[in-house]
């Protein structure tokens, strides 16, 4: 009954692994690399079909956003629902679709927009606009075309929008404006307004 411990031992002792030799090594490198790259190109591209990152450039829409802010807009918010009056959107501007501008949606296709003694009416009903920079200085009366849309910038009477240069395409909308990312201090979700 004087057994040697060691004798008592029935599990296997696994056998030390040997170490990828120097051309297997470099090849599980470039391949950890290439599984990298690939991943990372299809986040930015799948990142890329949902959002895009844009600089506002201009005072056009103070107090609201402001020159040299960063904005995440949502590319999918207007093929899974309508825009609506008080977004704030990003779109091609319609002289050179090369540019896109941010301003906020006034008018929906078919509506009446009166801009009059510094108030702005739709279908007859006075706006609440508590987020403009001042009055507008212009007067005038635009009916939206169906498939457009009419916007105007926060800041009135500094804005180049449709007051000046028509409605909107509808397939010229880039998407929302959901978020300011950058600056830090400026940091937070973009107000839109709910409009009548």
């Amino acid at each position: 009954m004087n057994q040697d411990f060691e004798s008592l031992h029935s599990e296997p002792v696994p056998e030390a692994a040997t170490p990828p030799q120097g051309g297997a090594r470099a090849k599980r490198f470039l391949l950890d690399v290439l599984e990298t790259i690939v991943i990372s190109g299809l986040l930015f591209l799948a990142i890329n079909a949902i959002s895009a990152r844009i600089r506002v450039d201009g005072s056009s829409m103070e107090p609201s956003l402001h020159s040299g802010e960063f904005l995440i807009v949502n590319k999918l918010a207007y093929k899974l629902g309508s825009p609506q009056r008080g977004d704030i959107i990003v779109f091609h501007f319609p002289r050179d679709p090369e540019q896109e501008y941010i301003k906020r949606l006034i008018g929906l296709p078919g509506d009446t927009v009166i801009v009059a003694r510094g108030k702005v009416e739709v279908n007859g009903q006075a706006l609440v606009e508590e987020y403009i920079q001042q009055p507008a200085r212009y007067n005038g009366t635009w009916q939206v075309p169906e498939g457009h849309l009419f916007v105007l910038g926060d800041n009135r009477n500094n804005s180049s929008d449709s007051h000046d240069w028509g409605p909107v395409p509808l397939d010229y909308v880039v998407g929302k404006a959901v978020l300011v990312y950058w600056p830090v201090e400026s940091w937070g979700p973009v107000r839109h307004i709910v409009m009548p």
